[in-house]
């Protein structure tokens, strides 16, 4: 690489009221460890913070010349990334997520997959961690086939193709090719980009030797509106290019519209009742069952008795926010209301906000 300017690799993420996170995000960037011939730059697209996040950044930014903060008017994922994006001046574009932990090779393996694949878009599987017992059975219940229906972006062994990584890696060229992230897709903005990707005869690939680990919700009524929030916006992404992103997003809703109707039929026809109830049991049996699967792979079953309920906040907030979107876009035509797009992380105590 003697004579040559290292290839520059841009890192972007968006941020709103991370002020318990700015810190050691940033660190840990700049702590990831570089072949020859890469240097880094890193954009904080800040959305209007009111938690004090700002104003740190704002510190960093003024030591560290690698870091450069953008401003985010409108306040969502998917603008912040575009602002970020559209300032990147790197060959390469990275997306971080303040919430992630990284390896220290992270970056660098997600240039080398990059290249080495040739596909479109890179990232790793999705490996959860959490803190607290709630916290720990949502993680174990996010990487269990019972709540991902089998999707290889939670298999952490898995290298090849899928429709849909974490987080992602891109050539910039791409990102403008493609148009960027939909500024109207406020949720599952990565899916519906991937879903483009897919559709104009691209590849997606996956690595274990991209390695994260990613932070879910760790209350069940903030995982059960997070995941309202997905299902509903998984229907803007079905609107628009009139096909699901996945066969398996379509389950839940389908599960939840034909209970409903049962329960309603059962009004007039007690037989529906019954058919209903055996259906619920079903559900049940499974749940518990795949409970007992998660215990025993993991060796705590201490955690059996919180598993059922934590599957249903996953599968019931899906159905929901599917089955709402499917009014909203579809049926009435309307805007989404702000429980669709507020924030589902809970803010720091006395502030107003929260993560994405």
């Amino acid at each position: 690489m003697s004579g040559r300017r290292p290839m520059l690799i841009s890192v972007v993420a968006p941020c709103r009221n991370e002020a318990g996170h700015v810190e050691r995000f940033v660190a840990e960037v700049f702590r990831q460890r570089l072949p020859p011939g890469l240097a880094l730059e890193l954009l904080i697209s800040d959305g209007r913070s009111t938690d004090g996040s700002r104003e740190k950044l704002e510190a960093m930014a003024a030591a560290e010349p690698r870091l450069r903060l953008l401003d985010n008017p409108r306040g969502l994922t998917p603008a912040g990334l575009n602002v970020a994006i559209r300032q990147a001046r790197g060959e390469v574009v990275v997306r971080m997520d303040l919430h992630t932990l990284y390896a220290p090779d992270y970056i660098a393996e997600c240039v080398a997959a990059l290249e080495r694949s040739g596909a479109d878009n890179v990232g790793g599987p999705w490996k959860p961690f959490g803190s607290g017992p709630t916290g720990v059975a949502i993680a174990l219940a996010f990487s269990s086939r019972w709540v991902s229906g089998g999707g290889r972006a939670h298999d952490p062994h898995y290298e090849g193709e899928v429709d849909t990584v974490y987080l992602g890696c891109w050539r910039r060229e791409t990102l403008l090719r493609l148009g960027l992230f939909d500024e109207e897709q406020v949720r599952a903005q990565d899916s519906e980009l991937n879903l483009r990707i897919v559709l104009s005869s691209g590849r997606i690939w996956q690595t274990p030797r991209i390695r994260s680990w990613y932070r879910p919700r760790e209350r069940l009524r903030d995982l059960f509106r997070q995941y309202v929030q997905y299902g509903y916006w998984k229907v803007a992404t079905l609107a628009k290019h009139k096909r699901p992103a996945s066969v398996r997003q379509l389950v839940p809703g389908v599960f939840l519209a034909v209970l409903v109707l049962l329960l309603t039929a059962s009004l007039a026809e007690p037989r529906a009742a019954l058919v209903a109830a055996t259906l619920v049991a079903i559900y049940a049996i499974g749940s518990v069952g795949a409970a007992a699967q998660v215990c025993h792979s993991s060796d705590r079953w201490d955690l059996f008795p919180r598993l059922p309920g934590v599957f249903a906040a996953f599968h019931f907030g899906f159905g929901y926010g599917y089955l709402r979107g499917l009014v909203d876009f579809f049926v009435l035509r309307r805007e989404p209301g702000r429980g669709f797009t507020r924030l589902t992380r809970p803010a720091l105590p006395g502030k107003d906000g929260g993560g994405n």
